[in-house]
């Protein structure tokens, strides 16, 4: 993709927002419904999102706040007026698509306007207005048409963004790249609350953040805490987003509406599920009946799966977490994804007509033996506790001949690379597909390392051609007809934003060939 923009242009306009033209007018009796907001701070303090592009269109986010710490906002309890804009360039000469959108009080004044009508395959611009103040201005693109053979896909995906952690260098770096799409798979907040030192980041954080979240004022306080980093504020408006969620949005390691230690956790999830919706940008289905799974598509050139493996999943019928396997988890009626959704995957999949099928998941599908052969000692978390539902996706793979299978994934705060076989009873069974793990951007800080932990795991699995436990950073991936390239990007450090970032490692994965060879 060619951008007419540079970056550091872009960052200009985002950070002078408030000087930027004005937008067409609201309707009179609109602008004089619509009330100030309290404090008289700047109601775009959480930036601006797109998301899930189309051919012809993405979503496009802001939440009006301009106190994010006191409940409501800031904000009056009563609907008002947003302008929005879409232009094809970042003066908003040439303005494509705009109107005015209510932003109500029951999503916490978050505006989600799904734009359908700009051209396919290329860049635009937009930018909100709400009393006199000028928001950020965004950055997205539309994905090539149906039928167009879809050129390449530059996109990075990540995970795991404790703020009490460190920093997001890692996205000040990926700000700074080319993509076309940002894959974010999950724990995007985590649930706990802040110390007063702010961990590694060592800065205060108001009383209001210190006891965890419990209801839904205090979830929305979370994701503001979250969404007010300049790091992940500038990818964000950089490029488009593709978002799912894992456990910590809600609780660690719960499956369905069960948690191994809280019990039932319906009324928590329901309350961290709506602040989710509220803060990224999703369509209004994912509110109306909280389905996040979705199928986004890149011409012929790639289909990407984005999964929900937490809302629907059994509770793992072997243990939590660490546990011997047994044959609960081979239950036909144990499922990882729910039965709906795995259909919907399935039939996806033996429908697709993409060169590349990438799933977009949270936890790893490959397998991870903890004390080889003798033992099948297993994270049952993860798809190792959900064995008969693995299989019934890689049978899929195989029974309807999908073209290179790629799983993306998230969850763990370490790097592995993991050739996946049909069976992984059976070590022998053919490798279907490949499987790329990312590590976190910011979860375990600098000092708690997964690699004395794991590395002598790794020796019992073959199939893992890669594992670092030790670094933070995300995966940058560029799809291209006859080869998929992999690079996992680490930084240093998370205790300070201003530091480089290096390539770990690089992977190819050759169209028609299964499993990943480093370069």
């Amino acid at each position: 993709m060619t951008t007419s923009m540079g970056r550091r242009r872009f960052l200009s306009a985002l950070s002078t927002a408030a000087g930027a033209a004005a937008l067409s007018q609201v309707p009179a009796d609109h602008a004089a419904a619509a009330p100030r907001p309290g404090g008289g701070n700047h109601p775009f303090q959480l930036g601006v999102a797109s998301g899930d592009p189309t051919a012809t269109g993405a979503v496009l986010w802001t939440r009006l706040v301009p106190e994010p710490f006191e409940p409501g906002g800031g904000m009056p309890r009563t609907r008002v007026p947003v302008q929005w804009q879409v232009a094809g360039d970042e003066g908003f000469r040439r303005i494509v698509a705009g109107g005015t959108t209510w932003a109500l009080p029951e999503p916490a004044h978050s505006v989600h306007v799904e734009v359908d009508g700009p051209a396919p395959d290329r860049e635009w611009f937009y930018r909100f207005r709400y009393q006199g103040e000028t928001s950020p201005v965004g950055r997205t693109r539309t994905a090539p048409a149906a039928g167009a053979p879809g050129g390449s896909l530059a996109f990075a995906f990540a995970s795991c963004q404790d703020w009490a952690g460190g920093y997001y260098p890692s996205y000040r770096h990926m700000a700074d790249d080319d993509l076309d799409l940002v894959v974010h798979l999950g724990d995007y907040v985590y649930e706990g609350g802040i110390p007063a030192d702010g961990g590694l980041r060592r800065t205060g954080t108001p009383d209001v953040l210190r006891s965890a979240p419990r209801d839904l004022e205090r979830w929305r306080m979370q994701y503001a805490l979250y969404k007010a980093d300049p790091d992940l504020q500038a990818a964000h408006a950089r490029f488009p987003w593709a978002v799912t969620w894992d456990d910590h949005e809600v609780k660690n390691d719960y499956a369905g509406t069960r948690q191994e230690h809280a019990g039932d956790i319906t009324a928590l999830r329901a309350a961290a599920y709506q602040a989710w919706y509220e803060h990224q940008p999703v369509r209004r289905a994912a509110l109306d009946r909280a389905r996040i799974y979705r199928r986004l598509r890149w011409g012929r050139l790639a289909q990407l799966d984005v999964l929900d493996g937490r809302q629907y999943r059994s509770a793992p019928p072997c243990g939590w977490g660490e546990a011997d396997a047994c044959t609960g988890g081979y239950d036909p009626a144990v499922t990882m994804l729910g039965f709906p959704q795995e259909k919907w995957l399935f039939d996806g999949l033996a429908a697709s007509e993409a060169r590349w099928n990438l799933l977009g998941g949270n936890v790893m599908l490959g397998r991870l033996d903890h004390d080889g052969p003798a033992g099948d000692r297993l994270w049952h978390d993860a798809w190792d506790g959900y064995p008969a539902a693995r299989k019934r996706l890689t049978d899929t793979w195989v029974r309807h001949r999908v073209d290179n299978p790629v799983v993306i994934t998230g969850d763990w705060h370490s790097s592995f690379v993991n050739d996946i076989h049909r069976d992984f009873d059976r070590p022998s069974s053919p490798v279907v597909g490949t499987e790329f793990v990312g590590t976190s951007i910011s979860s375990n800080g600098d000092g708690e390392v997964y690699g004395p932990y794991y590395g002598p795991m790794i020796r019992h699995n073959p199939h893992i051609k890669f594992f670092d436990g030790d670094r933070r950073g995300y995966v940058r991936c560029h799809v291209g007809g006859s080869r998929m390239r992999a690079e996992l990007r680490t930084v240093p450090t998370v205790s300070r934003r201003d530091v480089p970032e290096s390539v770990l490692a690089s992977f190819v994965v050759e169209s028609g060939r299964p499993g990943a060879h480093r370069v």
